[in-house]
């Protein structure tokens, strides 16, 4: 038997550039493949070339880095006995290759997750993400996301691609998120971000006094040296990036002068709050892929929460906001640097 599989990738409503904190891929592949035993017989024309190569080419559609697991996980046999990748085919043999599953065919598994639920209607869901929380299945991460728990709490988002999720939240940030739980609301409040509509309001703290206010415009890319980071760029691949920003309070922290600073986001480009306050020479504390490596120990995680959400209710119409008070360890790092948690107005 020759077992063929396809991926069954998200039919998408719009593609959105607006990731908040991390990168966008919003194509994923869906399981779903046979993964029942295939049986070859090999023939003369084998004789002499490598196994794995062999099997390679009976079975396109796995690729040779899973085939090559297989064989270490002892699932490739040969006239009924394990094989190697390298041992040489001699043209009449009998292999059995039994697929395993990989982490990513299970990525849209319904898990139970405990979720935060700010508001909740037919029509969308407002989630308080908690620090540590990866909001989508994906390299190193295949279970224990927030999609994950969306599945469990309305098995009805299975039919919406990405489980209703428009937006993200970086794993270490945390804060307020909107879910569309139907295809019509999700469509709606994706074009409400691309329209730039949305209210999102954060609070960083970040290390050194910045002014008052302003309004840093930079285009954001993948850093020329450092393809896990973003940065300010000229780049042609680079995309508009604008964050208004406004200093709330001041203190010190471990000695050195910290400030609390509010940003709103215009556009939503990967990292950008990190990004454009390192920009202007304010990293966030505890950042520690654009921070002060030195200070990262002093908080385990970026000092950065999304503390207020505003947009239009794509089924009422009606002009909807929420604001949630800042996450435990976050209000106790400004505490420590002598700053009092703004009133939630």
């Amino acid at each position: 038997m020759t077992l063929t599989s396809t991926p069954n990738s998200a039919d998408l409503p719009l593609d959105t550039d607006f990731d908040d904190e991390i990168d966008v891929d919003f194509a994923y592949e869906n399981g779903g493949a046979d993964l029942s035993p295939i049986t070859l017989e090999l023939t003369p024309a084998a004789c002499g070339q490598r196994l794995d190569k062999v099997i390679a080419g009976l079975v396109p559609q796995f690729s040779r880095s899973r085939l090559q697991q297989w064989f270490d996980g002892g699932h490739v046999l040969v006239d009924g006995k394990p094989a190697r990748g390298k041992d040489t085919a001699y043209g009449d043999e009998t292999v059995v290759v039994t697929p395993q599953a990989a982490p990513e065919d299970t990525a849209f598994t319904p898990q139970e997750i405990r979720l935060d639920i700010v508001h909740e209607d037919e029509h969308i869901m407002v989630i308080n993400k908690p620090a540590g929380l990866v909001v989508h299945p994906g390299a190193g991460n295949w279970s224990g996301t927030l999609l994950n728990g969306l599945l469990f709490h309305c098995p009805q988002l299975a039919n919406v691609p990405r489980a209703g999720i428009v937006h993200r939240l970086d794993k270490d940030t945390s804060g307020l998120m909107v879910v569309g739980k139907t295809l019509a609301a999700q469509t709606d409040l994706v074009r409400q971000l691309a329209a730039r509509t949305v209210k999102r309001e954060y609070f960083a703290l970040v290390w050194g006094t910045p002014r008052e206010e302003g309004t840093v415009d930079a285009p954001i890319a993948r850093d020329a040296k450092d393809r896990v980071k973003m940065a300010v760029s000229n780049n042609f691949t680079a995309k508009p990036a604008i964050t208004h920003y406004q200093r709330i309070a001041s203190g010190l922290l471990d000695r050195r002068p910290v400030s609390l600073v509010q940003c709103q986001l215009e556009t939503g480009r990967t990292h950008q709050i990190r990004v454009h306050m390192q920009h202007l020479g304010f990293a966030l504390v505890g950042d520690a892929v654009y921070g002060k490596q030195h200070l990262t120990p002093i908080f385990p995680r970026q000092a950065l929460q999304a503390r207020r959400l505003g947009l239009v209710h794509p089924a009422t119409g009606e002009d909807c906001e929420w604001i949630v008070p800042l996450a435990a360890d976050f209000a106790g790092l400004i505490a420590d640097a002598g700053i009092e948690e703004p009133d939630l107005v």
